[in-house]
């Protein structure tokens, strides 16, 4: 039986629409024995809110199985003035961190999502701030830094770009807080008991999910939905231990492998 991290957007839903066959795949990881965490870089939602869209979408999902960036973020930044550009619904679980509009020890951004909150969390004006904040020597932390995510509309701008234009302008360098931070990876086999070793990376992004995984000695399955480009695959030096067409494949993918 194995340790398994499953990313979420891409990997078991796109847009809130679910893959095909996820969640009778889920079911049948638990009853094969595996031990399961899903590990998501979403950071427009509350881990409560994740959990529950999952259950949506008849996914057997506890919330404690749910390990997002904004846990991290509060592992880390725990006790500090923050200055935060991140969509409401994450202000109580970055409960522990003193949220500030001027005098912050720590600019944090989040990401984007579809919605026009968006264009309010990431106004010209909150990017100004930010960088202000870390002219005065703020230091630069990210949930994450992704260029774009799949939707049902196409890919979409994420927050990365944002996170590398306050790196540029400041001349400073952002601590990545979740995928594909090794910390990250590394408190989610923690949470399963696991050696790296001896667990699993399922997601659809060749850097986050794969590369990041890989960088603390997990084995990794990439999923040919959400954000999967084969020529990118092609021309990445990334080599996953396993292509599959979908989550739907992963349990017999598995017998046939472990």
């Amino acid at each position: 039986m194995a340790a398994i991290l499953l990313d979420v957007d891409g990997v078991l839903h796109v847009s809130d629409e679910p893959i095909t066959g996820a969640a009778e795949a889920i079911r049948r990881l638990r009853d094969d024995g595996h031990r399961l965490r899903f590990v998501t870089n979403n950071t427009t939602r509350s881990r409560a809110q994740l959990a529950e869209e999952l259950r949506s979408h008849r996914i057997e999902v506890d919330e404690t199985e749910v390990q997002t960036a904004t846990a991290a973020a509060v592992r880390a930044l725990r006790g500090r003035r923050v200055f935060a550009l991140t969509m409401h619904a994450l202000v109580g679980d970055l409960e522990g961190i003193e949220l500030v509009g001027e005098g912050a020890d720590a600019v944090l951004l989040g990401g984007a999502d579809e919605t026009p909150e968006t264009n309010r969390v990431f106004s010209y004006m909150n990017l100004a701030r930010a960088f202000a904040e870390l002219e005065l020597g703020a230091r630069l932390y990210c949930l994450h830094r992704n260029r774009w995510w799949q939707t049902k509309r196409g890919p979409l701008l994420d927050a990365g770009a944002f996170v590398a234009g306050l790196e540029y302008a400041a001349d400073v360098e952002a601590v990545v807080l979740g995928k594909p931070s090794p910390a990250y990876f590394s408190a989610a086999c923690d949470a399963l008991d696991a050696d790296p070793e001896r667990a699993w990376m399922v997601g659809d992004d060749l850097e986050s999910d794969i590369a990041g995984a890989q960088a603390i000695g997990m084995r990794t399955v990439l999923v040919r939905t959400g954000k999967f480009r084969p020529d990118e695959v092609e021309a990445s030096r990334v080599r996953p231990d396993g292509i599959i067409s979908s989550i739907g494949h992963l349990p017999d993918w598995l017998e046939e492998h472990l």
